[in-house]
């Protein structure tokens, strides 16, 4: 066996590479999360291949021979030096380019990390574009564009939906929300039922409970593992369920366990995990929320509290860094209207007007 480690945003993303590069007959051999010298946390494994896959994939299939060793050692060498020389030629060409530190320095004070914008521009060595800064910050928004991950609205098969994230997001109102979108507001109308998980926050399932009501949709209320197996069986000819869970804070472990033995319940259908993160955040606590709740395998990310902030290259930056697909925007209070699918020209623009007023 021969190992080989990847790296990611988080494990289960890290995990997916190595199975996309060598297939399912791989071992995992060990996880664990490290902060890199740029100050982001990420997630590293290290995974164990068979040599003779290793040999197909990584080689060609060709064996390799004490003297292939050693070429393949100074090619490899020949790459690092390549790399440094580029980083130095970036930073030689950075003392040297005002328009380049100005257009550096107006995306990190709207937000945007010094890293990423380094990986950037380190793809622009010897580029005319480096020479106008209406260009450099065109092709900027360019790659956030690319960069962004919209996940679509799909109901091919009957979903069962979790909504997660920490206290005073706003879960419980944008769940009223996507159910009244799925059920009235649609081309075609589903059939929803509201499953509620929440017993610790005073008033949550009777909020849940008036919203149901208001709409004539199912809602039950669950606290224990069995019970919530029991009712997705009993709402088995439903489209879909939406599953409301406990606010709790990236620290609070007893609640994170228990939120995960619901969503390791052995269901009838994938219970697909959204994590609903507010835009008002600053980046550390993104990254504290991000690092906890990964490990539930979220889906997507819904984004809450748009209408209280004009500030959007922070979340910017989060997304650029971890990559994870945004679902829905939530605007403001009123259910059901502020609510949109996400959508990337929609959050560049309100970035684009910040870097306008820069």
């Amino acid at each position: 066996m021969i190992n080989e480690t990847f790296v990611a945003s988080s494990p289960q993303e890290a995990y997916a590479f190595a199975i996309e590069k060598y297939g399912t007959d791989i071992s995992l051999v060990s996880a664990k999360q490290i902060k890199y010298d740029d100050g982001v946390l990420r997630s590293e494994i290290t995974v164990a291949i068979p040599e003779e896959i290793f040999e197909e994939i990584s080689l060609g299939g060709i064996l390799v021979k004490d003297e292939d060793e050693e070429l393949l050692s100074e090619i490899s060498e020949l790459k690092a030096q390549l790399s440094h020389m580029k980083k130095d030629m970036h930073h030689e060409i950075q003392k040297n380019n005002t328009i380049l530190n100005e257009v550096k320095i107006l995306f990190m004070k709207k937000g945007i990390s010094a890293h990423w914008i380094d990986s950037m521009f380190q793809t622009l060595v010897g580029s005319e574009i480096l020479k106008d800064k209406k260009l450099l910050v065109s092709y900027l928004l360019e790659e956030i564009d690319e960069s962004l991950i919209v996940k679509d609205e799909d109901f091919t098969t009957p979903k069962i939906m979790m909504i997660v994230g920490p206290t005073g997001v706003g879960k419980t109102t944008t769940i009223a929300k996507l159910a009244a979108r799925y059920a009235y507001l649609l081309d075609k109308s589903y059939k929803v039922a509201l499953v509620n998980l929440d017993s610790f926050k005073v008033g949550a399932i009777e909020q849940l409970q008036h919203y149901a009501e208001i709409m004539q949709i199912e809602h039950f209320v669950v606290d224990d593992v069995d019970l919530f197996k029991d009712t997705l069986e009993d709402l088995d000819e439903y489209d879909i369920i939406l599953v409301d869970t406990a606010g709790m804070s990236p620290y609070d472990t007893q609640k994170f366990v228990k939120t995960i033995e619901f969503v390791k319940t052995d269901s009838p259908r994938n219970i697909e995990v959204s994590l609903v993160l507010a835009a008002t955040v600053k980046y550390e606590d993104m990254e504290d929320i991000y690092q906890n709740f990964s490990f539930l395998n979220l889906s997507s990310l819904i984004i809450s509290k748009f209408d209280e902030t004009k500030h959007f290259g922070t979340l910017l930056n989060f997304m650029l860094l971890y990559r994870l697909p945004m679902s829905y925007f939530a605007t403001g209070q009123e259910v059901p209207d502020d609510l949109l699918l996400a959508d990337k020209e929609f959050l560049l623009e309100q970035f684009i007007g910040e870097i306008d007023e820069g």
